[in-house]
């Protein structure tokens, strides 16, 4: 495939959000260049459409080639999953720090999208939100690059799995909630962050510089009962997870991470998100500087998600 400087560079291609990004960029009409881990040289997960380009996520050498051939890049690579703040910084703070240097060595930056969490809001309560808020950090501090952060909060729809388990209990019936029931959340399909996204990519100039918390639109988000009314017919029975309860069993799976060598996504930092009262967005300055507005609430996002049963 013939590279130039009308292609879109992303990392974190091969991950949930990261798949549904390039198909809907591609179905745009974007070219669109992959990382891919530099040992795989290649992964079936990407469409046949796309470039795939073995690089590592700290390789600023091939990065700054790469960066100056790009008319945008999109920053989609994350941790997840991981027992101390080490385990995320390669994913959540490193592999930011090696674009920001390859920018810095490109003649001519173009525009770079970090997608980020609305855990950053909040970095105290776990060493997740500590490395997405440090990443976020690391940009802050480079005003003469043209960067831009979204903050997606929890983000469901096909190829899912950790909001798909919850949701799979809620249609069955089960309201099994960690916080307050009537703890207010906001939730985004894939869909519509992908095409977020895609209106960046038109407006980045009106973007530069401005960080965004963007959601489904339902407002003040959801609480659990409204959950249980989008996405289920059933008669619903809530039960609420004692704290204690949570935090022995997010302490042991630590500590069996360390013996069997898996990183967690179980934590007693995952408890505390868990439990906070709020995670809440507001679409109203995006909507504005892209024009973008989503199109799936959640009773919209499960029929579609659940449409095969």
């Amino acid at each position: 495939m013939q590279t130039d400087s009308s292609s879109v560079f992303i990392t974190g291609a091969t991950g949930f959000i990261g798949q549904r990004l390039v198909s809907c960029l591609l179905e745009q009409g974007h070219a669109v260049r992959a990382m891919v881990r530099p040992e795989k040289k290649s992964s079936s997960q990407i469409p046949l459409a796309c470039e795939q380009i073995p690089v590592g996520l700290t390789d600023v050498d091939k990065l700054t080639g790469i960066v100056a051939e790009s008319k945008a890049v999109i920053y989609c690579a994350g941790s997840v999953r991981g027992r101390n703040l080490t385990d995320f910084s390669v994913a959540n703070i490193q592999g930011i720090q090696a674009l920001i240097d390859a920018s810095e060595r490109a003649s001519n930056a173009p525009p770079l999208l970090l997608v980020s969490s609305l855990a950053a809001s909040q970095p105290q309560l776990s060493d997740y939100a500590r490395s997405k808020n440090a990443g976020e950090q690391l940009l802050l501090g480079k005003p003469l690059l043209p960067w831009t952060i979204i903050r997606p909060p929890a983000v469901y729809g096909p190829g899912d799995q950790d909001m798909l388990r919850v949701l799979k209990m809620v249609r069955r019936g089960l309201l099994l909630h960690a916080g307050p029931r009537d703890q207010h959340v906001s939730l985004l399909h894939v869909d519509d962050l992908a095409s977020a996204v895609v209106a960046w990519l038109l407006a980045s100039q009106c973007c530069r510089h401005k960080t965004y918390a963007i959601d489904d639109g339902t407002p003040g988000g959801y609480t659990w009962d409204a959950i249980g009314e989008a996405v289920s017919k059933k008669k619903l029975r809530a039960l609420k997870l004692p704290r204690l309860s949570m935090d022995i069993v997010a302490t042991a799976n630590v500590l069996f991470s360390k013996l069997l060598g898996y990183a967690p996504m179980f934590s007693p930092g995952k408890v505390r998100e868990l439990i906070q009262p709020e995670w809440l967005c507001d679409n109203s300055s995006f909507t504005d500087a892209t024009g973008w507005k989503p199109q799936l609430d959640l009773k919209q996002g499960a029929e579609r998600l659940f449409k095969p049963d």
